[in-house]
């Protein structure tokens, strides 16, 4: 998951950023919020962590700002403002969830997961397909039952594509899933992993739309005949 982080404390902003770095998060880090509304608009992120006290706008102001131009990113405000009142602002004013500092960062994590499971329509916590199982939680992943170790870029890069199967990712939009604006990767970094993925798992797992990205096809229902006469 890419997480943009608007945040202006230096201390705080630099401790969330190794610590979700070390969850398996990509973090991209803005001490300010007005730059968030292009950048927003440019790249794609999985969910936006917005302080409130910013000095250059209002975090409520700039999340009003957001949905009224249809960004639809779930949002969890990260905030010392601890009031009933300032709570319901800020669920009304547009974000999915409220977190109050200090905070501990396993319920971040937990809360960071759900978010994106309900913006994704996911009921269960462990992601499946087929026979591959992904458990957010812990990163583990198991084929036919057997536990396969993956790097932490492949299994960013192997979520990313199930979480969106059926849809067809760029190069560049699966290179920004996995790595944060101060983070250098080889050119070739996202076919070094995809190529990797399929010998773990099987040559047809990811399939290459030539031109155009990389795409893990969606999986058919199971057709139900109907045997009434």
């Amino acid at each position: 998951m890419r997480i943009l982080l608007v945040e202006d404390d230096v201390m705080l902003g630099d401790g969330m950023v190794d610590a979700l770095r070390s969850s398996g998060y990509t973090v991209d880090w803005l001490q300010q919020g007005l730059p968030a509304l292009p950048v927003l608009k440019s790249e794609e992120f999985t969910a936006l962590i917005l302080d409130l006290n910013l000095p250059d706008i209002d975090g409520i102001s700039l999340l009003r700002k957001l949905r009224r131009e249809g960004q639809t990113l779930p949002v969890l405000i990260l905030t010392a403002r601890d009031a009933l009142d300032d709570r319901v602002l800020g669920l009304d004013a547009g974000s999915d969830d409220y977190m109050v500092k200090p905070f501990a960062l396993q319920e971040l994590n937990a809360r960071l997961r759900a978010l994106v499971r309900r913006s994704k329509g996911q009921a269960q916590a462990i992601l499946e397909y087929g026979e591959l199982l992904l458990n957010p939680e812990s990163q583990q992943v198991t084929y036919r039952g057997e536990p396969v170790k993956l790097t932490p870029h492949e299994y960013k890069l192997l979520q990313e594509l199930i979480t969106q199967s059926g849809r067809v990712l760029s190069k560049d939009q699966l290179q920004q899933s996995l790595y944060g604006w101060d983070e250098g990767a080889e050119s070739n970094a996202v076919e070094v992993h995809i190529h990797h993925l399929r010998k773990k798992f099987y040559s047809d797992l990811i399939r290459n739309i030539r031109g155009v990205g990389y795409i893990i096809p969606q999986l058919e229902l199971p057709q139900h005949r109907d045997n009434r006469a």
